[in-house]
């Protein structure tokens, strides 16, 4: 039986895959059982901040595997201390929680907020606002945060205390924070949404209006965080602070890892026995992340930008493109007549893998993706839109 044919009888299908075994994978070159090449403009939805198999990083994590490879969190280990002290360093947070994934970090988020308005103002102030077309993970919990009716099926009843508003509407949002609310989380770019990116002044406006409220403004970084925009984090370019970041995705450059950042007042909100995760502060693969924080560096983040207007420059009036959307590394196409999905699919056929979000092409390449590598898949990409 073959591998295909095996994941159908044995994994569950929740996921619609293409007909594709990826066998190996160098940098943003993957080859298939049969050694075709790809060019993968995907980075495993993100995750693969430096590509396929990063030296540095493959050997990083090799050498932990060797020391520590698990312990409980009953102890202290020295790759999870130190890489919660290289966050806070390079993002101004006070303290790190680690868990194992996006969804799991926004659930620790709503947590943390919901904790420190129950411990301040008591029972009743715990609805977090988010917004329309949002999307924050697939458990029961983040799937209420998610702001698309699409996803309110089937698993009913979901978690009570969500509201939603649209994006960009600031006298929408003043409308909704009455003393009931203890959170507005956001996305600065609505990646599974379209990747629509928030309008800066928007942003600063709700950041004020959550400070006169003390209402607390929870970032979900997960995709846009860790250079993926340009900055380390997406909310240095919008020029705001907010009071919790998440984490995950290109945090562990290809390891399982999510991370809540609480800031200021904050730190002390979660104490012993209020939170928890079996795997969070794994020892390899916070020796994973710290390698992916150690080549993330000023140059480093320089170039995603500089890469990222080379995308734009060249897809911006093209042939069968209608807009370009989002930031640094992290690109929505919108073709004028072809199906997004229909684009992808030719592109696996033509050697190159992208992803969809909602009517767009997604693009979240490597960061390490060279100019060269990026000029042949858009070449590719041009051609499938123009015929």
């Amino acid at each position: 039986m073959s591998i295909k044919e095996t994941d159908k009888q044995y994994v569950m299908g929740t996921y619609n895959r293409f007909d594709l075994l990826i066998s190996v994978g160098e940098g943003c070159y993957c080859f298939d059982e049969k050694g075709k090449r790809y060019i993968d403009l995907t980075s495993g939805i993100g995750v693969n901040c430096l590509g396929y198999c990063d030296r540095e990083w493959a050997d990083a994590v090799s050498k932990q595997a060797h020391t520590l490879s698990h312990t409980s969190n009953l102890y202290y280990t020295e790759p999870c201390v130190r890489l919660a002290k290289e966050l806070c360093m390079r993002t101004g947070a006070s303290k790190v929680f680690f868990g194992n994934s996006g969804a799991e970090a926004n659930e620790g988020a709503i947590k943390v907020a919901r904790k420190y308005s129950y411990d301040k103002y008591g029972k009743g102030r715990n609805k977090v606002i988010t917004l329309i077309n949002s999307f924050h993970g697939r458990t029961i919990t983040t799937l209420a945060a998610t702001g698309q009716d699409v996803f309110h099926n089937y698993f009913f009843p979901f978690t009570e205390g969500f509201r939603y508003v649209e994006s960009g509407n600031i006298d929408a949002l003043k409308k909704e924070l009455d003393d009931t609310v203890c959170a507005v989380m956001i996305e600065f770019i609505q990646g599974e949404g379209g990747v629509i990116a928030q309008d800066e002044e928007y942003i600063k406006a709700v950041r004020s209006l959550c400070d006169e409220k003390d209402v607390l403004l929870i970032a979900d970084e997960v995709q846009t965080g860790v250079g993926r925009t340009g900055t380390f984090l997406a909310s240095e370019g919008y020029g705001i602070k907010p009071d919790i970041t998440t984490l995950a995705k290109g945090l562990g450059g290809g390891l399982p890892v999510g991370a809540v950042l609480v800031y200021g007042k904050l730190a002390d909100v979660m104490g012993f026995s209020s939170h928890g995760s079996t795997f969070g502060g794994n020892p390899v693969v916070c020796a994973g992340a710290l390698k992916v924080l150690e080549r993330i560096d000023g140059a480093f983040l320089d170039d995603v930008k500089r890469k990222g207007d080379f995308v734009r420059k060249k897809l911006e009036g093209a042939q069968g493109i209608e807009s370009v959307s989002g930031k640094g590394l992290m690109i929505g196409i919108k073709p004028t007549s072809k199906k997004a999905a229909d684009v992808v699919k030719e592109g696996i056929e033509r050697g190159v893998l992208m992803l969809t979000a909602k009517d767009k092409i997604r693009l979240l390449p490597p960061l390490t993706i060279t100019e060269k590598q990026l000029d042949e898949a858009l070449d590719i990409l041009l051609e499938i839109l123009a015929e």
